[in-house]
């Protein structure tokens, strides 16, 4: 359940910045007298103002705060895969958020069947890589090949870490799974 929770919380990051765009856009929007505090529009500015919360508070889990071990490996190859995933993702946010008004019920309810029909493909695919957010913060994606240490055995993995990584660099790396990971900065590169 908690592996889930992480997940679920991981994929509600990855569109924090578009829920900050729709929250923009309702706050121009009562600005400017075109929406009014109804029913529909609470209810959007509290589940924009908690999914934006939440969104942080995963982000901050999974890479902070996770208790995943991390094991000591040396980076052979990498391939910085940021934008083969960023771009397509972040068109969604625009598509999907400039033209949507959601001071309408019908466009309510489509803005969240469409964003669960996102998560379940997201988590069941274990697309985590594809996060936006991460980029904006100054994360790069790598797929990697490495050797844990003490091992000859090459391995595969897909890898946020901030910044350009190096190959031949050892570092410690939370290995969430093979299509995502953390390079852990709590522990000293050797």
């Amino acid at each position: 359940m908690k592996v889930f929770l992480k997940n679920l919380l991981l994929y509600i990051s990855a569109f924090v910045p578009m829920y900050i765009l729709v929250f923009v856009k309702l706050i121009v929007q009562l600005i400017n007298s075109n929406i009014t505090f109804n029913v529909l529009n609470t209810l959007n500015f509290v589940t924009l103002i908690l999914l934006i919360g939440l969104g942080v508070w995963g982000l901050l889990w999974n890479v902070k705060f996770s208790q995943e071990k991390s094991i000591k490996v040396t980076i052979l190859t990498k391939q910085n895969i940021t934008d083969k995933h960023f771009l397509g993702y972040f068109s969604l946010f625009v598509f999907f958020a400039i033209p949507l008004d959601l001071s309408f019920v019908s466009a309510y309810c489509v803005y969240v069947l469409v964003l669960v029909m996102i998560g379940i493909v997201y988590i069941n695919n274990s697309l985590y890589y594809i996060n936006p957010l991460l980029n904006i913060l100054g994360y790069n994606f790598y797929d990697i090949e490495y050797i844990e240490d003490g091992q000859n055995e090459k391995k595969n993995a897909k890898i946020f870490f901030r910044g350009n990584l190096d190959i031949n660099k050892v570092c410690w790396v939370k290995i969430k799974n093979e299509h995502f990971s953390f390079v852990d900065v709590s522990k000293k590169d050797i």
